[in-house]
């Protein structure tokens, strides 16, 4: 039931991810543009990846805002590799091809690749106890 849970967070927060890229867009398309959205989208993604995998998949009750703080600056940490993933698919997708809807379909790729790798890494270094 786990998995099942964790895909549905991942699935919701790969969609909060491209849509503040999307709205990121909208606001900007000058020089980076691909890249400060993705950037926005990242953040926004991993506030709420992290609030859900903290309550609902690893189910840790910070025991002060110091002990949240810390498990989310681990919980990022982890996320620097899965990021990268995600950024070279996004990246890679949009030199590839043509579409302008390239972009997201590597951003999806890289962010399921991504959140399968980062499962274990959260469950082995962050909410380890």
């Amino acid at each position: 039931m786990i998995a099942l849970w964790y895909a549905l967070f991942a699935l919701f927060s790969t969609a909060v991810n491209i849509a503040f890229q999307y709205l990121s867009f909208l606001a900007y398309d000058g020089f980076l543009s691909l890249y400060v959205a993705m950037f926005i989208g990242t953040v926004a993604g991993l506030v709420l990846k992290y609030i859900l995998d903290k309550k609902y998949i690893f189910f840790h009750k910070p025991k002060s805002k110091k002990d949240d703080g810390k498990k989310f600056f681990l919980y990022s940490l982890m996320g620097v590799f899965t990021t990268l993933i995600f950024w070279g698919f996004e990246i890679g997708f949009d030199a590839m091809f043509e579409s302008q809807n390239a972009k997201y379909i590597g951003a999806v790729v890289g962010l399921s690749i991504g959140y399968v790798v980062k499962y274990f890494l959260d469950k082995k270094f962050v909410f380890k106890d």
